[in-house]
């Protein structure tokens, strides 16, 4: 039997309509704090102004979940049970998400300890247009968080960590409170590989290099003190996560130029910091092979030859690595990139020969001279990373969105949302 046959669904909690929104609460061995949960989400859904469903995704409980999650749809008409034979929050996002015919998609905790009154500046952007996802957020200004020092550094660590290694400019990764419109979803969770704890940073992760939209909601946030999350157990796989992550977007292998393409964005050109500090990275190695080449060639065709040859081929190693690693450029263009690149070296090519001039007039040793030539090129090396970013891999290719047709579909018009914070990319 396959997983999907092995599924249970609660009668009195089938759908009958397409809502608005679904809200899915994963749970696993949860028996006692379900019932609470449920009450408490309907009756607050209940004065919301869509049609809504809730979905109880059970990942695969031993306790008496399942039972109590069948027994609230049958009390519910608008509570659902899905029924998983594996554990994974991401499995179970995934699963529901995915098949669902809602207009937009969230979830929160079974432990609801995000403040349910963020639920709808949380989803309204989503209904209207203005943005593609919306995420709840312990950690930017507004939210009123009660938490332990622990967990308090180590949810601040990790978003900084995701800061500085994959450029992330989202404030709170890992807050389950979460929302999607259903058609970004669609494109983005095919190429989320997590399951479990880490699903949430990838799809944001992914949705931002997509050029999507992210809308981010302070919170009221209490710490649920009998929570069963491992939280150094789930920090190592995050950190696995991350370094997957990393080494699959400087192999070039994250598809999201397509996503912003199939969604009418622009694909994000990334995070400054962390495209300079690639760019050092690349420009470092290069001016390393620069040194060694002109070394082996001084002797053999003189400065100004070897320094004009040492150029010419680092550049263009230079230029495919940082096209590829650094700006994440694939696919057609690379015969129009590479002679851009070439027309900055004039300015690299002066300089260097100027110094060179300078030098020799000096009298300077071999030892001085790769000195200076290496500080001259790293140098001209600023001005190559400012022509790179915005002239030689400038995105320009942005897909006209949909004109507005009076739904609420992906090309509605873009209405104010109401709070939150709203990070444009």
């Amino acid at each position: 039997m396959t997983a999907a046959q092995s599924l249970e669904r609660a009668e009195a909690g089938e759908r009958t309509e397409s809502p608005v929104l679904e809200v899915v609460v994963p749970v696993h061995n949860e028996e006692h704090s379900l019932p609470r949960a449920i009450e408490t989400l309907t009756a607050h859904l209940a004065a919301m102004p869509w049609s809504w469903r809730v979905t109880i995704a059970d990942n695969a409980s031993t306790d008496r979940t399942a039972e109590v999650a069948r027994e609230l749809a049958r009390r519910h008409e608008r509570v659902r049970v899905v029924r998983l034979p594996l554990k994974g929050r991401g499995r179970a996002l995934r699963w529901v998400w995915s098949r669902s015919d809602a207009q937009v998609v969230a979830y929160t905790d079974v432990d609801l300890s995000t403040d349910l009154n963020a639920l709808l500046p949380l989803v309204a952007p989503l209904v209207s247009g203005h943005s593609d996802i919306a995420i709840g957020t312990r950690l930017s200004r507004g939210a009123r968080v009660t938490r332990g020092p622990r967990r308090e550094v180590i949810s601040r660590g990790y978003n900084a960590l995701l800061r500085t290694t994959l450029g992330a400019r989202f404030s709170d990764a890992q807050c389950g409170f979460k929302a999607v419109r259903r058609e970004v979803a669609a494109e983005l969770l095919p190429l989320v590989e997590d399951e479990t704890w880490f699903f949430d940073t990838e799809l944001l992760v992914l949705a931002e290099r997509a050029g999507l939209r992210i809308h981010e909601v302070p919170v009221d946030w209490v710490d649920d003190p009998d929570s069963r999350v491992d939280v150094w157990r789930t920090a190592l796989d995050d950190l696995r996560g991350i370094r997957r992550l990393a080494w699959a977007s400087l192999r070039g292998r994250l598809p999201v130029a397509e996503v912003a393409a199939r969604l009418g964005r622009a694909a994000g050109r990334g995070n400054p910091a962390s495209q300079l500090v690639l760019f050092g990275i690349v420009g470092g190695l290069s001016t390393l092979a620069y040194l060694i080449v002109f070394a082996a060639l001084r002797s053999v065709t003189g400065d100004q030859a070897a320094n004009l040859a040492a150029i010419l081929l680092t550049a263009l190693g230079n230029t495919a690595t940082n096209r590829r690693l650094t700006f994440g450029i694939q696919g057609p263009g690379r015969v129009r990139h590479h002679l851009q690149a070439l027309g900055t070296l004039g300015l690299g090519l002066a300089v260097t020969s100027g110094t060179l001039v300078l030098l020799d007039r000096a009298g300077a040793g071999a030892a001085t001279e790769l000195v200076v030539l290496a500080a001259a090129n790293l140098a001209v090396g600023v001005g190559r990373f400012a022509a790179m970013r915005w002239w030689i891999f400038a995105r320009r290719d942005r897909v006209p969105e949909p004109v507005a047709d009076g739904t609420a579909g992906l090309g509605a018009a873009r209405a104010p949302a109401p709070g939150g914070v709203v990070r444009s990319r």
